[in-house]
């Protein structure tokens, strides 16, 4: 087989992701080759994620680029990737998943707790600032953009007492802080989909799904499923205030608990809503209408009438 070519965003971040696919492939017999695409989010650097307003702002240009057949497979930050895939794309594989977590890194205050009133804390999120506020109504959040070097360089000057980013992409490129503190999920919960990796490929590429097939870690994808799921019934993408986190009751078992946040940006109202069951995408649905009975709608309508930007997928 020639050598794949794996498309990916051009961050320290995404480039980390494309190399570690890059090794599994080679572990599997397949030579690759990384091509850098710059997208829509990549470009524009200077408005908050959630007003950029481009539906697939993180994966419009590498799929396009799968369909011009330029690239045979696209690298992602699952929890980057619309619930719903254009037609003729699949995910052939969702690689096993890194700390799905939240992490708090600052270099004059060892835990969040621990901020004074008016503290000014960076994040690129608006699912982390609602669920910061909702817990400290008092800090000041400071949307954040830039690759996470850049993040972390605005902390170092002192232009921020804390930023929050996701544990998984901290550890893959070794950064660190004075003082690191892991959220723990019921504090803050995650992204659908953060700390996995998505390989897609188009869908009648045969040769490169059978390649990556193998590298597909069932039951992350099975976690991740309900995960999806659950923001796809809520209608939300990754810049929208909603969590969601699915694990498995215990290691050898097949119940799955999720638990799902929607929240308003300003934190002023929380809901949050536990589901038991096996079968993902029903479990994912079955929160999301929970959550709707509880008013999860009438919270997303709001945020989404703030600002018409706000796109209904990432």
């Amino acid at each position: 087989m020639a050598k794949l070519r794996i498309g990916s965003r051009g961050s320290q971040l995404a480039l980390w992701q494309a190399r570690r696919v890059a090794d599994l492939l080679r572990g599997l017999g397949h030579d690759s080759e990384i091509h850098v695409i710059k997208t829509t989010g990549d470009k524009v650097q200077d408005v908050p994620l959630a007003r950029v307003g481009t539906k697939g702002m993180f994966t419009k240009e590498i799929e396009e680029a799968l369909a011009a057949r330029s690239i045979d497979l696209a690298v992602h930050s699952l929890k980057d990737l619309p619930t719903t895939l254009p037609p003729g794309f699949t995910l052939a594989a969702i690689t096993k998943r890194d700390d799905p977590r939240d992490v708090f890194l600052s270099f004059r205050f060892a835990a969040p707790a621990l901020l004074p009133e008016g503290a000014r804390v960076g994040t690129s999120s608006l699912r982390r600032q609602a669920q910061l506020k909702a817990w400290r109504a008092d800090l000041e959040v400071i949307p954040l953009r830039g690759n996470v070097e850049t993040r972390l360089r605005k902390l170092q000057s002192g232009e921020l007492d804390a930023i929050v980013l996701s544990a998984a992409g901290v550890d893959r490129l070794h950064l660190s802080a004075t003082y690191a503190y892991i959220f723990p999920v019921e504090q803050m919960c995650p992204a659908a989909g953060q700390g996995a990796l998505a390989i897609e490929v188009c869908e009648d590429d045969a040769a490169t799904l059978d390649a990556a097939k193998p590298l597909d870690d069932l039951r992350s994808r099975v976690a991740v499923t309900a995960e999806r799921a659950a923001l796809e019934r809520l209608g939300g993408g990754c810049q929208v205030p909603i969590g969601a986190y699915a694990t498995f009751t215990a290691p050898a078992a097949e119940d799955l608990v999720l638990s799902v946040v929607v929240a308003r940006p300003d934190g002023a109202e929380l809901l949050r809503h536990a589901e038991i069951g096996c079968e993902p995408a029903p479990l994912g649905y079955a929160a999301a209408e929970a959550l709707i009975a509880a008013g999860a709608d009438r919270i997303l309508a709001a945020v989404y009438g703030e600002d018409a930007a706000v796109p209904q997928q990432p």
